[in-house]
């Protein structure tokens, strides 16, 4: 077993990143420069067996103020279900993040892919421990595209199922996007980030992530209008059989905003996405309480579900709790220096910043923060 840090090999990596399910574009190598806009650097560990690619990760640097140095690895270390000696190539892959890597850097942290728990127990085990960071969500709701459409359909909630047989009626249609439609998608975005309260994601970095992972076949943007006026826009990406929700917005003002149009672009995802013969659709992460909830059975609270989680839950989808996170930080007294400082209010706000911070997409005004 040989373990490098190695950035050449690049398209070897990305194959194995997209034959892995439950893996994401985050591991791809075209990620690496849709955050170089933030300033991030990459590198990566591999392992090989026999000259043959088997495993590895991709990790994103920054620098923090104060901390120094801070990696991340989202959906790795990256081995593919059933690879023979898997193990092994877990324990070469741990031994490295623990050791080399983690001399390297301040402060560590990994989420897992799906069926990594064994790779959480491995870093676990050397020296790792739970991450509460909240750098990665802790689990998300997703269909299974595997199943029949009218099953699919069943499981929506009924005003929902309602409104796939009347939406054409009513003017409403979806189309597949294209580059010329990233500037809508951008427009789109400010006004949702209005409506909500918060910043929009910077029109550079909707176009840069649009132009490096739909070169790839990794993107993918629908569209969806009412009498042929565009009101909605999604953007979601696709990796390891998974399409997962990435970018969404919706002009609600007027007619469009009684229509459902963005539960319109959904629906024509899971036929689209079904069609493609991918396995599942991730509609991005649930916040914990939420998260809680259902699976403990208990159902919504008496004030309702948040309503960032509640269009999710709409869908009759099933919930998913990723691999246990895990972060290493180092050395000793930082790390006790790390947890002294979260005891106390100043310490947790500066540990939001120093996660808006990883977040952040650099722009001309306030800070906008893109999913991990």
């Amino acid at each position: 077993m040989l373990t490098r840090q190695d950035a050449a090999g690049r398209p070897a990596w990305d194959a194995l990143v997209e034959r892995t399910p439950g893996t994401d574009v985050t591991q791809l190598s075209a990620w690496t420069r849709v955050r170089g806009l933030s300033g991030f650097s990459a590198r990566w560990v591999l392992a090989e067996r026999d000259g043959e690619l088997v495993g590895g990760a991709q990790l994103l640097d920054r620098r923090v103020p104060v901390l120094g140095r801070v990696s991340y690895v989202p959906y790795g270390p990256v081995v593919p279900p059933g690879t023979a000696g898997r193990a092994e190539i877990v324990r070469a892959l741990a031994d490295v993040l623990a050791g080399p890597v983690a001399r390297d850097t301040r402060a560590l942290f990994v989420q897992p892919p799906e069926a990594g728990a064994d790779l959480s127990a491995a870093l676990l085990a050397r020296g790792f421990r739970p991450s509460g960071a909240g750098i990665a969500p802790a689990g998300s709701i997703r269909i299974d595209l595997g199943e029949d459409l009218d099953v699919i359909r069943g499981r929506f909630g009924r005003r929902l199922r309602s409104w796939t047989n009347r939406w054409e009626g009513r003017g409403v249609r979806v189309r597949r996007g294209g580059e010329a439609d990233v500037p809508l998608l951008a427009d789109l975005m400010e006004h949702t980030a209005a409506q909500q309260g918060y910043s929009a994601f910077p029109a550079g970095y909707v176009r840069t992530l649009y132009r490096e992972l739909a070169s790839t076949g990794n993107a993918e943007l629908f569209v969806g209008e009412v009498d042929g006026v565009p009101v909605a826009a999604d953007l979601v990406t696709r990796c390891g059989g998974m399409v997962r929700g990435r970018l969404t917005g919706f002009d609600r003002s007027g007619e469009a905003g009684r229509l459902s149009v963005p539960a319109a672009i959904r629906w024509e995802i899971i036929r689209w996405g079904k069609a493609a013969g991918l396995r599942w659709l991730d509609f991005g992460g649930l916040r914990p309480a939420t998260l809680d909830a259902l699976d403990a059975g208990d159902g919504p609270p008496p004030e309702g579900w948040l309503p960032v989680d509640q269009p999710k839950l709409t869908f009759g989808g099933t919930p998913f709790r990723y691999p246990q996170a895990v972060e290493l930080i180092s050395p000793r007294p930082l790390r006790a220096g790390y947890d002294l400082v979260l005891r106390s209010p100043a310490g947790r706000h500066a540990l939001e910043s120093a996660r808006a911070l990883l977040r952040e997409v650099r722009r001309t005004g306030p800070r906008t923060e893109v999913p991990a």
